[in-house]
């Protein structure tokens, strides 16, 4: 488990850094100009030229870069170029809001993923066609088309939802089940492949033939052998739902880190938008190799010495 860890932190730290510096250069890359849009488009030449001083954006990028850098060490990320506010703070406003969603949403994976996979892992014929067939469709239909149609279909025409934010009871449902659906079927592809596959796999006969049923000899044997392959999908998919939040956010109102985002983006605010994404790959990457850590610990191939 050691070897482990040490092989995916050396992973982790590259690759936190290379999206910092992508993060960086691809931000001051943004067509447009802040301060147009922050003062107006009336605003003189001189006025937008005062104010990129103020904000540090007429140095050199490298020196622009150095300075991002010493303050990320800080866990200094700026101030807003909209409001003038800690990125920080603005951050540690909308992240609660996104991980309400997001545990939801993961929640809701499992609970659907998992009779998905057993289904079509194990499930008679018929059954596993049909969830095999939930499952395509499933994959099909992206989060930002299955948004709208729930919202249509359950808020606008039947408004058994509310229609957005994220104050009323039974907000946080379309949202998370948006999120969800698209996650479940891919996760439960993957965990019933693993199911059968272990399904074959001379142990599991062994099992049989020694007395023990089919259902017991598969539950006790083929479904925790196939658990790793699962754990490490539900870290990606983890990741995965925080950034798709971004536009599921955007359709429900939801006052997340994906509003943000694209708030940020479309202001040119450079900092919040820098910030955002940082804290979107920190927890991506961060849920990756949590996820790779349960999966060597469940699975004894994958410890120190298997």
């Amino acid at each position: 488990m050691t070897r482990t860890l040490l092989k995916r932190l050396a992973l982790f730290f590259p690759s936190t850094f290379a999206v910092v510096t992508a993060v960086f250069f691809l931000g001051r890359a943004l067509p447009g100009d802040p301060g147009e849009i922050l003062l107006g488009e009336g605003a003189a030449a001189e006025a937008r030229l005062e104010w990129r001083r103020a904000e540090g954006l007429d140095l050199p990028l490298h020196v622009q870069y150095g300075r991002f850098l010493a303050g990320l060490a800080r866990l200094d990320l700026g101030r807003s170029l909209r409001t003038g506010r800690p990125v920080v703070l603005e951050l540690g406003e909308a992240l609660p809001e996104t991980l309400r969603l997001g545990t939801a949403a993961l929640i809701l994976t499992v609970l659907l993923a998992f009779p998905l996979a057993l289904a079509a892992g194990r499930g008679s014929g018929w059954l596993r066609a049909g969830a095999s067939a939930f499952s395509s469709a499933s994959l099909a239909l992206p989060s930002f088309l299955l948004g709208p149609l729930l919202l249509l279909a359950l808020a606008v025409e039947t408004p058994f939802f509310p229609v957005s934010g994220s104050d009323e009871p039974g907000a946080l449902f379309l949202p998370a089940v948006t999120l969800a659906v698209p996650s479940s079927a891919f996760l439960s592809r993957v965990l019933a492949a693993a199911l059968r596959e272990e399904a074959g796999r001379d142990y599991l006969r062994a099992a049989r033939a020694r007395g023990l049923g089919a259902l017991p000899a598969f539950l006790r044997h083929a479904l925790p052998n196939a658990l790793p392959a699962g754990v490490t999908v539900l870290g990606l998919q983890a990741g995965a739902l925080l950034t798709g939040a971004i536009f599921t956010e955007k359709i429900f109102r939801w006052p997340g880190l994906g509003s943000l985002t694209l708030s940020a983006i479309s202001g040119r605010d450079y900092p919040v938008v820098q910030g955002a994404v940082i804290l979107f790959a920190v927890v991506t990457l961060s849920a990756t190799l949590l996820a790779d850590l349960a999966a060597a610990a469940l699975d004894p191939r994958g410890r120190d010495g298997g």
